[in-house]
């Protein structure tokens, strides 16, 4: 059992420590964006160095106090704020923030946890380097957290998630212990892979302290081309035949159903959109490309193969760097407009490509039999992973259907299950999902996990009923 982090445990701890790094947890520190939990914090610790973090850790360690990582808190499941239990200590790396070194000639930035995604997009751009990663909250979320949650993003595609991003980290074991693995290496198999056991652990087995990240070059020119289709089945053979005339070229496929854009009209009427009305299905296509190439002119070839083919009915490509950004807004903003029209139940999944139409079209029934909903379906088509969300029709809320709530999400997640894919695509377990991870997780990745969080965490101290239940 857990000691909970009161006054006398932080009295103790703060002798250990300079004077301003301890202080009462603010709203903020206890929230997460969906407002279904609210979380618990005896105090709030805010360190400046790797080494602060190892002593408040083995502090905590040797006094069986629980700790939880804070990074930008625009995690969606949870993993952010503990609601029950002993009051843990929050761990806030906010204050972390150096950029420590940049190696542009090998593609190469070190920088600490509390640092922003914007800020290592700046950074990278200031040398001349793209770091591909890409999200809605890039300037809240943090490298920490975005490294523990193994984000991913518009640009899987191309780049890959935050791991594919990732060469090195510096990190806190849970008995203090520090694992100095900043490496800028592309190649290295001396022993296990500590870097991939803690990226996507959700800090349950430590505490990311700083990362080397890897860099690409930047495209020559961008281009970008909102393409109607008929079907999710139509956009990924569309993807198939993008990919054949573009290769790496494509950045972003992202696929977007009609309810989106309606959701815009519904919420944010002065964002202009391309289509009035807008299609059943459609695409954003993004490329980036080298230099002599055009991309309005590969968009232009894209579309007439395409038409040729019979995927696409019609179609509108940026003539400017303007009117990309306008493209990019509306498939950004779609999550606001959710937000607004607050959801009965959303689900982050992903299946293989090929099952994406199969899954599409029997969810959609599958929920008409549960109730009246509308269902916006959307995400990062080129990798697989949708936003799947159910929200309810016009002139009702979701407080309506909140008894229909888990059987929306266990007719989603078994669908996604049978299809031989995954419940938490992007975003993690957290504590919203432990229950999916016991239901659908494989028995043998389940032992595996529990034997590696007792090994590194005996004390079961790291981020308690994040990704697995705590011991009761």
């Amino acid at each position: 059992m857990l000691a909970a982090a009161d006054e006398a445990f932080a009295a103790d701890l703060a002798a250990r420590l300079p004077g301003d790094r301890l202080r009462a947890p603010e709203p903020r520190h206890l929230e997460e964006p969906r407002g279904r939990w609210q979380g618990r914090g005896g105090v709030l610790a805010l360190p400046r160095s790797t080494e602060e973090v190892a002593a408040i850790l083995s502090f905590c360690a040797a006094r069986g106090v629980g700790v939880v990582p804070l990074g930008g808190g625009t995690g969606l499941v949870g993993g952010q704020v503990a609601s029950d239990g002993p009051a843990p200590l929050l761990l806030s790396l906010e204050r972390m923030r150096a950029l420590r070194a940049l190696h542009a000639e090998e593609g190469v930035l070190v920088a600490e946890a509390g640092v922003t995604l914007a800020e290592v997009q700046a950074a990278a751009a200031d040398s001349g380097r793209l770091f591909g990663l890409s999200i809605a909250s890039e300037g809240t979320a943090r490298l920490g957290g975005i490294l523990a949650c193994n984000a991913g993003g518009v640009n899987v595609l191309r780049y890959g998630n935050a791991r594919d991003l990732c060469l090195g980290v510096e990190a806190v074991l849970p008995d203090g212990t520090i694992f100095h693995g900043l490496k800028r290496l592309c190649k290295d198999n001396a022993g296990y892979d500590l870097k991939d056991l803690l990226i996507g652990a959700e800090g349950t087995l430590g505490v990311i302290t700083a990362a080397s990240l890897r860099l690409h070059p930047i495209p020559a020119a961008t281009g970008a081309a909102l393409l109607v289709v008929e079907s999710p089945a139509a956009a990924l053979r569309l993807l198939a035949l993008a990919q054949a005339r573009l290769a790496e070229g494509i950045s972003a496929f992202e696929l977007i159903g009609r309810q989106g854009p309606d959701f815009l009209a519904e919420t944010m009427p002065e964002l202009r959109q391309p289509f009035d009305p807008a299609p059943e299905w459609m695409v954003l296509v993004d490329l980036g490309l080298p230099a002599g190439l055009d991309p309005v002119a590969a968009l232009e070839g894209l579309y007439a193969a395409a038409a040729d083919a019979g995927l696409v009915s019609d179609g509108v490509i940026a003539q400017s760097e303007a009117q990309r950004a306008e493209f990019w807004a509306v498939r950004e903003n779609i999550p606001e407009a959710n937000r607004r029209i607050g959801s009965v139940s959303s689900h982050d999944i992903s299946v293989p490509l090929g099952a994406v139409a199969e899954f599409i079209d029997r969810a959609g029934p599958a929920l008409r039999r549960i109730g009246d909903f509308r269902i916006n379906c959307f995400g990062h088509l080129g990798d697989g992973n949708l936003h799947y969300n159910v929200f309810p029709q016009r002139g009702r809320n979701r407080a309506d259907h909140e008894h229909q709530r888990d059987a929306i999400k266990a007719c989603v997640h078994d669908l996604v299950h049978e299809l031989g894919g995954s419940v938490a695509a992007e975003h993690g377990v957290g504590r919203f999902k432990v229950a999916d991870l016991e239901r659908y997780g494989d028995p043998g990745l389940l032992a595996a996990m529990r034997a590696i969080k007792t090994a590194l965490d005996p004390a079961g101290i790291m981020n308690p009923g994040a990704v697995l239940r705590a011991p009761g």
